[in-house]
């Protein structure tokens, strides 16, 4: 007996293979995920939880013209009929339905506190109301026509509809975005104006391209408006289904109260505008973006308006380009076009997203128009029984009136004139005012108009080129109602074209002060004096700074720039801020990201980097205080970084002093403090790559000598002018210095004594200079070159000027004699097409 017990237990013990169960049970889970949770149907858009929502709305009759009904009344129509998960999934799926920030078309009307586009919650659903907007009706339209397929419920009480009849495109006008298992979408909003007409073109040319669809639907609409930065990833993201579109906020620059401010007005889609300001303010204090001096948040009923201050001595444009690399001001929407086709995930380009909706409204036009000619055959049929007894009244009213029993009555007719079940029924129910001439004649034109309209509804069936014309009627009819101006704005990237197409190649001249001011100045400004003028004010620099570089260029042309670190940054010529001719320019600090501790120790102007040949006869020659010199092609610097580059290996304890750009058989001299110089041929320098650390140029005297100056000569018409820090100084033929072996001693360029002091300074100079000659008190002095006869080179020289006490030479600077007419000499005798001038490069001390 306790066998048998036994037996029966384990018959109900079922073994199975663990591996094979999860697996089954994950693969169940995850199919369920994809299909009825995450990913939106292909034809109407919607998820499940969206339709169901707006099938619910239906149900309980909140129409967009009907009056508001509370939010919870709504949640608990869906949640009890046809949705039976938590409450907060199905009221947060409407609320985002309602939120203009969020749809680019809204569903629902929503009325009380919805949320912001802050990040607020919206109001509990016990305070909210809600009805259609006027498009939801359209996604409904024609629901009761047999038009879609319905199903169950979750509990097999009710019938819901598998998917919606959508009149509008709403997959690709409102987008989608869910996580399913192994795999999610990320579909963007576009404007239904575009999408329509891309439809009609669509179906009247089923060949068409997607290149062809895009002259129709531009790119994505995004609610927020704001603006795609670029084009690539559009283009991409119609092609194949998947891109990656960066968004930019819409931001201009504004002068409030001589103050410069950045002011945005729109911001991407789906950024949270709080935590984006709050993010800012954090790397403002971590010092990570510089140059804003507060933030406001002045955004109303009426918009968005955030005001960025910025400080008096930043440059706004770099503020805001800082802004949009390292803040939410730019951020990138991934598309990922996955949606169900036929109850499979698919990934879809813009003409498959097209292509599926115009078949699903062909077959809703199909099923409807079956279903409209079932009813108007029915209403045909009855109506052809009431002629049949208008036509014999007498004999059916004699009949009736004889029949013991409405059955009897109904058989009998059906008998007498041969009519069916449906037409005896009616016959029996009609009212006696049927019986009058005008309703006589109405049922007669009834008739009628149904003859023709079965008539209509059998052609459409007949003729697939009807139906696609009632589609696109349909279509047009949406747009007329629903369609409206893009919001968001495309803007080409700098990866789409270049910026030079929409800067004009003009002349300019450049100036930069002592200080490190740089600014451009179209050169017409000084072209337009009189000849014989003193030439007006160049700039009007605080603290005696003074103009020490001059250079004209074009706006196409490079400036690059050398710090003491040995780090090479670019500059476009147009990227240098435009200032007038007495203006101060902008500190060169705030418009690269040269590190505040480094000085900038050479400014070369270079005509392009693009031309291979110019690029390779070329050369950027460089010298260390410790005597090292290095030459480099001048292709090594053809690919601009934002951060810069190394362009030298600096050793410990040494730092770059010059950099000059030649041609390749220039004579380099370098001068010591201690009162020597080396020239040589820079041919015997051999041109090295970026990272190398460069060959001994000259041979220090002692330890605590160091390089003061190097030049590039081209011309041995040159005079060389050293000045020593006490004050003296001479001018010297090059031809007095004989060429040596790179790398020795030198010759005596100046006597060094007590009375004189070291050397402070080199410079190439002819009688049309100026010299700036700076004392450590801070006295600036200036003195024309072409007072200083030339004299031999063992000399001690003459003094140049009179120091007081312990005062010394801090720096000597070579500047062109008055400024405005130099650039005007410069300009008049420039013939050169490629905007080569005689000041091709030029060094800070």
């Amino acid at each position: 007996m306790a066998e048998d017990l036994e037996n029966q237990e384990n018959d109900k013990i079922i073994p199975i293979n663990i591996d094979e169960q999860m697996r089954t049970a994950y693969i169940d889970y995850s199919m369920s995920v994809i299909v009825s949770r995450a990913l939106p149907d292909v034809r109407d858009g919607l998820k499940p939880v969206h339709r169901r929502v707006l099938y619910g709305m239906q149900d309980l009759g909140v129409g967009a013209g009907k009056p508001y009904k509370k939010s919870a009344r709504i949640v608990g129509e869906v949640l009890g009929k046809y949705h039976p998960h938590g409450d907060s999934s199905v009221y947060m799926t409407m609320v985002r339905m309602a939120q203009p920030w969020s749809l680019r078309y809204m569903m629902v009307d929503g009325q009380g506190n919805y949320g912001s586009v802050d990040g607020d919650s919206p109001a509990a659903m016990r305070y909210t109301e809600a009805r259609f907007q006027k498009i939801a009706e359209e996604m409904l339209a024609d629901i009761n026509k047999d038009t879609v397929d319905f199903q169950n419920n979750f509990d097999d009480s009710l019938q819901e509809p598998t998917v919606l009849p959508a009149r509008v495109p709403n997959l690709l006008v409102n987008g989608s975005s869910g996580i399913a298992v192994g795999m999610a979408t990320n579909m963007a909003p576009h404007n239904l104006t575009e999408v329509i007409n891309a439809t009609i073109n669509f179906i009247d040319n089923r060949e068409i391209t997607i290149a062809e669809l895009m002259k129709f639907i531009k790119a994505p609409d995004f609610p927020t408006g704001a603006i795609i930065y670029g084009y690539s990833g559009v283009q991409e993201a119609f092609e194949t289904g998947r891109g990656r579109i960066v968004m930019r906020a819409k931001a201009e620059i504004e002068t409030i109260k001589d103050r410069e401010v950045i002011i945005v007005t729109e911001i991407p889609y789906q950024v949270n505008k709080a935590m984006m300001i709050e993010r800012t303010a954090e790397l403002i204090g971590e010092k990570k973006i510089e140059g804003i001096s507060n933030i406001k948040d002045e955004s109303n009923k009426d918009g968005i308006r955030i005001v960025y201050e910025i400080k008096r001595d930043a440059n706004a444009s770099i503020v805001l380009n800082n802004l949009f690399k390292q803040t939410a001001l730019q951020t990138s929407f991934s598309v990922n076009n996955i949606a169900l086709v036929n109850g499979r995930p698919q990934l879809l380009n813009l003409k498959d997203l097209i292509h599926h909706f115009v078949e699903h409204r062909h077959d809703v036009v199909i099923r409807r128009t079956r279903f409209e000619l079932a009813e108007a055959e029915k209403r045909a049929h009855i109506l052809e029984g009431l002629l049949i007894a208008l036509d014999h009244i007498e004999e059916v009213i004699k009949l009736i009136r004889a029949s013991s029993t409405p059955e009897e009555a109904r058989t009998g007719l059906m008998e007498k004139f041969g009519l069916s079940d449906i037409q005896a029924r009616a016959i029996l129910d009609m009212t006696l005012r049927r019986l009058t001439g005008l309703e006589r004649d109405k049922i007669k034109e009834e008739y009628a108009e149904l003859m023709k309209t079965i008539e209509w509804l059998k052609s459409v069936l007949a003729d697939e080129g009807l139906r696609m014309k009632i589609i696109k009627d349909e279509l047009t009819e949406i747009l007329e109602k629903y369609g409206d101006e893009r919001r968001t704005t495309i803007i080409h990237s700098a990866d789409d074209m270049s910026m030079e197409d929409f800067i004009e190649d003009e002349e300019v001249v450049i100036t930069i002060s002592h200080e490190g001011y740089i600014k451009r100045t179209p050169a017409s400004e000084y072209r337009i004096q009189g000849r014989g003028g003193k030439g007006s004010k160049g700039s009007n620099s605080r603290n005696e700074d003074f103009i020490e570089h001059l250079l004209v260029a074009t706006n196409h042309n490079y400036m690059l720039f050398f710090t003491e670190a040995g780090r090479c940054f670019w500059l476009r010529v147009y990227e240098i801020p435009e200032g007038t001719r007495q203006s101060k320019g902008r500190a060169l600090q705030n418009i690269i990201n040269i590190p505040k501790e480094e000085k900038v120790k050479a400014y070369i102007k270079v005509k392009n980097l693009k031309d291979q040949e110019y690029l390779e006869n070329n050369f950027i020659i460089m010298c260390t205080k410790k005597g090292t010199i290095k030459k480099t092609s001048l292709e090594a610097y053809s690919r601009p970084r934002v951060n810069g580059i190394n362009a030298i290996n600096i050793n410990e304890g040494d730092q770059l002093l010059e950099a000059s750009l030649t041609t390749g058989s220039s004579e380099i001299v370098m001068a010591l403090r201690s009162g020597r110089a080396i020239r040589f041929n820079e041919s015997t320098v051999r041109p090295m790559g970026r990272t190398a650390t460069g060959v001994r140029g000259v041979t220090l005297g002692h330890d605590k000598d160091e390089v003061v100056g190097m030049i590039a000569v081209d011309s041995s018409d040159a005079t060389i002018l050293v000045v020593s820090e006490k004050g003296y100084g001479k001018r010297t033929d090059i031809e007095d210095y004989r060429v040596t072996n790179r790398g020795g001693k030198g010759v005596k360029t100046i006597n060094v004594t007590d009375k004189t002091g070291e050397l402070v300074a080199i410079k190439n100079v002819t009688d049309a200079d100026d010299l700036m000659i700076i004392n450590k008190s801070g006295i600036v002095i200036r003195i024309a070159v072409s007072e200083l006869r030339v004299m031999g080179r063992a000399t001690q020289g003459v003094r140049l000027i009179s120091l007081k006490g312990n005062d010394e030479i801090a720096s000597v600077a070579r500047i062109d004699h008055e400024d405005e007419e130099e650039v005007e000499e410069q300009l008049e005798g420039e013939e050169n097409p490629d905007g080569e001038t005689t000041n091709e490069t030029s060094t800070e001390e």
